[in-house]
């Protein structure tokens, strides 16, 4: 018997008969999958059983819901029951009438005498066929109909990619290619309890790849893609795998069981998977499926930009600047406030005293005219060890609390890190609690990871004085002591497998349920940033989130001395690896939570070269997340802290990544500007080669319009690139001699012959979002300029005349020319001023 359902977008059938079902879209040139399968897989005793290959006792149930966060849904439900261990099942699929997307989840009660241990959930399998040839075959096709064999039979190497996700906030997230291997920590047990979800696979047969919560499986040619994924990790931990190797390409989800005790009348339910196909080149293709995550968590969406609820408390973080309503003059909208601050950890690492502390909240005191930084942050050293958190190291003998005091006082938001679920051997914590500890093989402490030369453990966050010391340590620091701003970190621990002291849950449920307790201790009023965490559990429960590995004063991870070229070692700290993930988890911001790419690292002392640190502060201030400093501040020379102010205050919209399906690392940015003095676009090309090396631009490779001219400037180095005409979109533009991981940041705007125009300047990086109002008449030409602190600089005016006399609050300053009907003026204000430009009437 044959169901089905269907929207404007996609048409799912199921066949009851053959327990299959296939999704088509709609559309010309759809990707399509057919035949696919969904099992349940589980332990009764101690041998594994699999059910759901054929489907006995049907009932089926149609409706339309009215009431679902994703609008109206087409609904069908499908009820089964295994009769010899009296297990029912509930199967729900439903196409949204308005998205372009389908979502179905299983239900599996367990009426029977006897618990069950499940293993895992298959959601979809397409393609992994290994079965009777009876059976229809399942096929996952990414070319159009027409084609469809042809691609089948003769492959070519290379047509197919999947883009994956990793599965916390330093796991590698990118594109793989057929001959490419799955990322896989090189340095092993020390490492892969860290990065890796002990339910997804990572095989080491090239072509085959896994992916957590989401995965995309894409044809570089046909530019089609099949996004697949789980709306939300609370139940589950989501696992993908994708085969993209010389054979037609093949796709699995499942949401891992963790060997969670079904109990005799307990329900267990999925959360909701999803399928979406999409191409691969539309601006924002993954936002149907990152929106859809972002309503199933109850986060307000506005357009393409998350906002805060109104509703909520409101949460000191953020620069003076973003505080206010000026940061929505740049999308017209109200934007979420974005960390701006100070954090310890790069300079100091664990080597810290309190002393040093006062030392750089002094000199941040002091630098706060031109550098209006908002948090202050204490990171890891001030603790005796890990686990044993109200426990001071000497150099903090007088605690935590008076430091908060000093930090509030000197116009600062105190901020504290610390990792609430990790045990070091050496704790009191260990010793006076042990059946705290999650246990593992013959009883001992699970591995959570090795690191300053030991390896750690976890805490079970199942056993109810774990969790209850956890919320009341929470509570103290934020309550007592005063830090409103918390850096959570190594909160993947939380979610490690083990003998847990409540095993009917599963590592997501436990994760979330501690994150959901700890949001609770801290209060509305506290800002938390999550680190080191699985994405998909910390949703809704956290206000900021690391998404890539920790920078580093290296290019590369270095290990024991020795730098680590292979391509195992990407969630270890350094800067190449925390610009990755920055840039392919671009698309998360402002819709899940707020993206934190780490520190801005700027000292001259360190190995990093000053065009890397120029990419890193590019990378930064264009994914629109937080901007954090980690340097000795009495240290910093001028030039290195003009880096910094010219992010101050931060862009914090969202960019396009425009190669985050053909790049290793995208090497290609945009973000959209618009401002009192008109729209424009910030675009930044890399070159992540270990050498110099010339790079060709076309601004048609871009979302611009190509039916205007333009007019470029390039941030760094200053040049601008126009004709006297303006550059057309198909004219290439040569940057030359971009250095070994450099960057060129450019500016670019319609260019406008005879007509007064804003062209840019060196006080913000954006070169734009400094000018608060803009004013032309026949006369004269009105620039209000706005910034936080004290601005000192250069400011790019376009004039059809040359001026008669430009003024600066009311007092004459020079001008100078600096390419045909371009004209320079340097300027210097505090937080704002006015430049008047008289000119010929024309």
């Amino acid at each position: 018997m044959t169901h089905r359902l269907e929207n404007s977008h996609l048409q799912l059938t199921i066949n009851s008969n053959t327990a299959r079902w296939s999704l088509t879209g709609t559309h010309m040139n759809s990707p399509s999958i057919e035949n696919a399968k969904m099992e349940f897989h589980y332990n009764r005793g101690r041998r594994e059983r699999v059910l759901l290959r054929q489907w006995l006792q049907l009932g089926v149930e149609k409706s339309e819901v009215l009431d679902s966060s994703h609008g109206c849904l087409n609904q069908m439900q499908i009820f089964l029951e295994d009769q010899e261990d009296r297990l029912q099942f509930t199967l729900t699929f439903a196409l949204p009438q308005d998205h372009p997307f389908l979502i179905w989840k299983i239900v599996v009660t367990n009426l029977g005498r006897k618990p069950v241990h499940v293993n895992r959930l298959e959601m979809i399998s397409a393609g992994f066929v290994k079965e009777d040839l009876v059976q229809p075959m399942s096929a996952v096709h990414l070319l159009p109909l027409p084609k469809l064999r042809k691609f089948i039979d003769t492959p070519i190497p290379g047509e197919v990619a999947f883009f994956s996700n990793g599965w916390q906030s330093w796991s590698y997230t990118g594109v793989y290619r057929w001959k490419h291997r799955d990322r896989y920590p090189r340095l092993g047990p020390l490492r892969a309890p860290v990065i890796t979800n002990a339910g997804t696979p990572h095989p080491r047969q090239p072509g085959l790849f896994s992916s957590d919560m989401f995965g995309v499986l894409g044809h570089t040619s046909q530019r089609n893609g099949i996004l697949a994924g789980f709306l939300s990790q609370i139940n589950h931990f989501g696992s993908i795998q994708a085969w993209i190797g010389p054979h037609p390409p093949a796709l699995r989800m499942w949401a891992n069981g963790d060997g969670a005790r079904l109990d005799p009348g307990n329900q267990m339910t999925t959360d909701w998977a999803c399928l979406y196909f999409f191409h691969l080149d539309i601006p924002d293709p993954l936002s149907p499926y990152l929106e859809a995550v972002a309503r199933e968590h109850n986060l307000p969406t506005i357009g393409s930009q998350r906002l805060p609820d109104t509703n909520d408390k409101p949460k000191i973080v953020g620069s003076p600047a973003t505080n206010s309503e000026d940061q929505s003059n740049q999308t017209g909208e109200k934007a979420p406030q974005i960390p701006t601050g100070w954090c310890s950890w790069y300079h100091f690492f664990q080597d810290i005293s309190a002393d040093d502390i006062l030392t750089n909240l002094v000199a941040a005191k002091r630098l706060k005219p031109e550098l209006p930084l908002q948090i202050f942050q204490i990171d890891d050293g001030y603790e005796s060890q890990w686990g044993d958190w109200t426990n001071f190291k000497d150099t903090f003998s007088q605690g935590l609390s008076p430091l908060a005091d000093e930090i509030r006082a000197a116009g600062f938001t105190p901020g504290l890190w610390l990792a609430p679920f990790i045990v070091h051997p050496k704790s009191k914590l260990m010793t006076e609690h042990p059946d705290w500890l999650l246990r593992g093989l013959f009883n001992r402490p699970v591995n959570a990871g090795y690191f300053w030369g030991t390896f750690t453990t976890a805490l079970d966050l199942t056993h109810p004085d774990a969790m209850e010391e956890t919320a009341q340590i929470i509570h103290k620091i934020v309550h007592q002591w005063g830090f409103t701003y918390l850096k959570l970190d190594f909160l993947y621990v939380g979610a490690l497998p083990g003998r847990h002291h409540d095993p009917s849950r599963t590592c997501a449920q436990i994760l979330r349920h501690a994150l959901q307790t700890i949001h609770q201790a801290a209060g509305e009023k506290t800002t938390l940033l999550g680190c080191g965490c699985p994405l998909g559990s910390a949703i809704g429960l956290v206000d900021a989130m690391r998404i890539g590995a920790d920078v580093d004063p290296h290019w590369l991870p270095v290990h024991r001395g020795v730098k680590m070229r292979s391509l195992g070692d990407d969630g270890m700290p350094a800067a190449r690896n925390a610009i990755h993930n920055t840039l392919t988890r671009a698309p998360l911001h402002r819709r899940w939570w707020i993206n934190d790419p780490d520190c801005l690292l700027l000292h001259p002392n360190m190995e990093l070269t000053l065009p890397e640190i120029q990419s890193l502060a590019t990378v930064i201030a264009m994914s629109g997340g937080s901007v954090i400093l980690s340097d000795h501040l009495p240290d910093l020379p001028p030039n290195r802290l003009r880096i910094a102010e010219s992010l101050l205050p931060p862009i914090g919209i969202r960019p396009h990544v425009l190669d985050w399906f053909d790049s290793q690392t995208p090497t290609r940015m945009q973000v959209d500007l618009d401002g009192p003095a008109g729209c424009w676009q910030l675009l930044a090309l890399f070159n992540w080669a270990d050498k110099t090396q010339d790079i060709e631009l076309r601004l048609s490779d871009f979302f611009l319009d190509t039916r205007l001219t333009y007019y470029a400037r390039e941030f760094w180095g200053g040049k601008s690139y126009h004709a006297e005409t303006g550059l057309t979109c198909f004219d290439p533009i040569v940057l030359e001699g971009i250095a070994a991981h450099g960057v060129a940041l450019l500016a670019v705007r319609s260019y406008q012959a005879y007509k007064p125009q804003y062209l840019g300047s060196d006080l913000h990086i954006s070169q734009g979002m400094e000018v608060d109002a803009w004013e032309t008449n026949q006369s004269e030409v009105r620039a209000c300029m706005k910034r936080p602190g004290r601005a000192r600089g250069q400011v790019f005016v376009s004039l059809p005349q040359p001026p008669l006399q430009i003024w600066l609050d009311n007092r004459p300053i020079p001008w100078f020319l600096h390419s045909e009907r371009c004209y320079r003026i340097e300027v210097e204000f505090e937080q704002t001023a006015e430049i008047v430009i008289k000119r010929e009437a024309g």
